[in-house]
């Protein structure tokens, strides 16, 4: 197997769409820098937009300001966030969407040619080739890209990052990338549960089925410091499609209702703001009805007329096309019929929800020359993709101002590490047991999402946990962990899944911990503690988590403002100690 060096100023780990607005920023801010993309797919069509949106989720309209902007995450956010993060992005919103209009994105507009907008924060758009678009301009700004290479770790020398490793699906090589800087795009976690649809139709789900927490994993090895990975989204979903609901409600005005016709929101949630209620509660809400008797629940959209089927199919063309050829396939008239909904398996975003690396404000993380964006970013919620374009467009300017401004050259590691990385790299593959004790890759996933489905809050659970479940779920994810050399990889395409198995396994572990330190419920129905089902103001503050190299897992407890309050080791189970008059 060949060996490949590259060198480069500004490595970029993930082509979706904080990835490639980065590196058309990079490249616009110091045109002299060298710049990569590394995705395991394609850039053309990867990434949680790969298929397209027909919004931009989060923009400030007429009548809005950052602060009021900020002040509704807050709310919805149910009190935990980053104000300096979440502030940052907001102030780019504008920005970053007419540079993206400019490179040839659809805009809907008005007739006063103003963005038309959808909702408080949204405003439409013709979304089905946001990555193509995106894509191009990576081409035409000069940025080098390396498509179908999967990336394994970072290059880590005395607590900064100097590249990456990885491995080619195409070539079979071994790639060794020294950088001066790193950023990592790689979106946030999904297959860590099992999802709704089983078997052959397991993929059919809300997030990209390819966003596997790589990048999460990557950093957890190298000890960097994540942040709320409790905070998890599960998503209110048209049923067996898994399409978004947003477009239904925002878009085209339809309410959920129960089985009895009765729309519960507003009838038994209107303290919490019903319709408007914060976003687990909008899940809480159908979980509740469902638990008593009044399931299934729907989106109602027996009101709309036919042009407004006309539109309703239009904008599901612009993402979820699938979602308007099951209408047709099995004769639903949404006129007649509502639209029934479900909870999805539990996801790590850092975009809707949360989860990811501790950042500062230009999304350094707490490694040296390592920055992340997008999904992978923790602490900013509700940033969705103009919220991506932005930490990307941030991330690329403080990098390229750290490159213009220090002279250290690009360091490549020893060979011994180089050797060292290469055969964890290639070890389910040449060293793979031919015996029946032989686990297969999807065999794998599907042991790690039923350890998680049942102990530490998936559908089968109605999302529930308690503290006696998540030891379960950690003492049978160690016993995993101990399993993983057993994982064989026939091919290249064998090898990336089973390298996705080890990296969901290391994500979920620290999931798991994460579960197990907030005892409160924060956010019910993404994170309901049924031995603590109450909000705890002591809690009022961040979950943080470091891996140390033994591989055990410090939970670091930071305010809102960031500075450290207590840790606890893992195995440790009292931490409260620390925490009195918090």
């Amino acid at each position: 197997m060949e060996t490949r060096k590259i060198e480069t100023d500004l490595l970029i780990i993930g082509g979706g769409t904080a990835g490639c607005y980065a590196a058309i920023i990079a490249r616009r801010e110091n045109p002299d820098q060298r710049v990569l993309v590394v995705d395991k797919a394609h850039i053309d069509r990867s990434g949680c937009l790969a298929g397209g949106m027909n919004a931009i989720n989060a923009y400030i309209n007429p009548g809005e300001t950052v602060d009021s902007f900020v002040e509704y995450v807050r709310m919805d956010a149910m009190g935990i966030l980053r104000e300096d993060l979440v502030r940052s992005q907001a102030a780019l919103f504008r920005e970053v969407v007419e540079t993206v209009e400019a490179m040839g994105l659809p805009i809907v507009k008005d007739p006063d040619g103003k963005y038309s907008p959808r909702g408080r924060w949204n405003i439409k758009i013709h979304g089905e080739s946001l990555k193509p678009i995106l894509a191009r301009e990576v081409r035409k700004s000069g940025a080098e890209v390396l498509n179908r290479v999967v990336v394994t770790n970072l290059i880590v020398k005395d607590g900064g990052v100097h590249g990456a490793y990885g491995f080619g699906l195409s070539d079979g090589a071994f790639y060794v990338i020294a950088s001066r800087k790193t950023l990592v795009a790689t979106g946030g976690a999904s297959g860590i549960y099992r999802p709704n649809n089983e078997g052959a139709a397991r993929h059919k789900m809300w997030y990209s089925p390819f966003n596997t927490g790589a990048g999460y994993a990557i950093g957890i090895r190298a000890g960097a410091e994540m942040t709320s990975f409790e905070h998890r989204f599960i998503a209110l979903r048209t049923k067996d499609t898994i399409a978004p609901t947003g477009t239904l409600a925002l878009g085209f005005g339809a309410p959920q209702v129960n089985s009895k016709g009765e729309e519960f929101m507003k009838i038994r949630w209107a303290e919490s703001g019903g319709e408007g209620a914060p976003t687990p509660l909008r899940l809480e809400g159908p979980l509740r009805e469902i638990a008593a008797g009044n399931g299934p629940c729907f989106m109602d959209t027996r009101h709309l007329s036919k042009g407004d089927l006309k539109r309703l199919y239009e904008a599901y063309l612009d993402m979820y096309p699938n979602t308007v050829l099951y209408w047709a396939a099995n004769r639903i008239d949404l006129t007649k019929s509502p639209v029934e909904i479900c909870g999805t398996e539990p996801y790590l975003v850092g975009g809707h929800c949360q989860a990811g690396y501790w950042v500062d404000v230009d999304r350094r993380t707490t490694l040296g020359n390592l920055f992340a964006a997008g999904d992978v970013a923790g602490g900013a919620p509700y940033k969705f993709v103009s919220g991506c374009f932005a930490e990307g467009a941030i991330a690329a300017r403080a990098a390229a101002r750290e490159i213009r401004s220090e002279s250290a050259p690009v360091q490549f590691p020893d060979p011994e590490k180089i050797a060292q990385e290469r055969e964890r790299t290639f070890r389910w593959k040449a060293g793979a047991p031919k015996d029946s004790r032989r686990i297969r890759p999807d065999e794998g996933e599907a042991r790690l999402q039923k350890i998680m489905d049942e102990y530490a809050g998936g559908i089968r659970t109605s999302y529930a946990m308690n503290e006696a479940a998540l030891l379960m779920a950690r003492q049978k994810l160690s016993e995993f962990a101990d399993d993983l050399s057993r994982i064989g990889a026939e091919d290249e395409h064998a090898l990336m899944l089973a390298h996705e198995v080890v990296d969901r396994v290391d994500v979920a572990r620290v999931l798991v911990e994460h579960l197990l330190a907030r005892k409160e419920t924060r956010w019910p129905g993404f994170q309901t503690r049924l031995d603590y089902p109450e909000s705890d103001r002591r809690y009022d503050h961040f979950i943080n988590s470091v891996t140390m190299p033994s591989g055990d897992v410090r939970i670091v407890h930071r305010t809102l403002e960031g500075e450290e309050i207590a840790w606890s080791d893992h195995g440790v189970p009292d931490f409260e100690r620390s925490l009195q008059g918090v």
